[in-house]
């Protein structure tokens, strides 16, 4: 899992998975980003997604997440989501 939502609340929000040093500097430089609810904070942070956070930025802690969680996959499981390496950002 690299991502988890309540698609039932009112306002949308993502729980992602992150490296920990960098889930510490989201936070502190963003008020869109908290530990996530239930979560173990350490690695995992929740977004806001109302608006309060450039669009590629999410984007960009999406790829991020999905790219911790499948590094760690056997490397069949890898081969088979055509996966290769960690995404660069948006300019890769």
């Amino acid at each position: 899992m690299f991502a988890l939502s309540n698609l039932g609340s009112p306002a949308l929000a993502i729980s992602l998975k992150c490296e920990p040093d960098l889930a510490e500097q989201l936070r502190a430089a963003h008020p869109g980003i908290t530990g996530a609810w239930h979560l173990n904070k350490t690695h995992w942070n929740g977004v806001d997604c109302t608006g309060s956070l450039p669009d590629e930025m999410i984007r960009d802690m999406i790829e991020d997440s999905y790219d911790l969680v499948v590094a760690t996959l056997p490397k069949k499981d890898r081969d088979s989501l055509g996966w290769t390496q960690l995404s660069q950002g948006s300019d890769a």
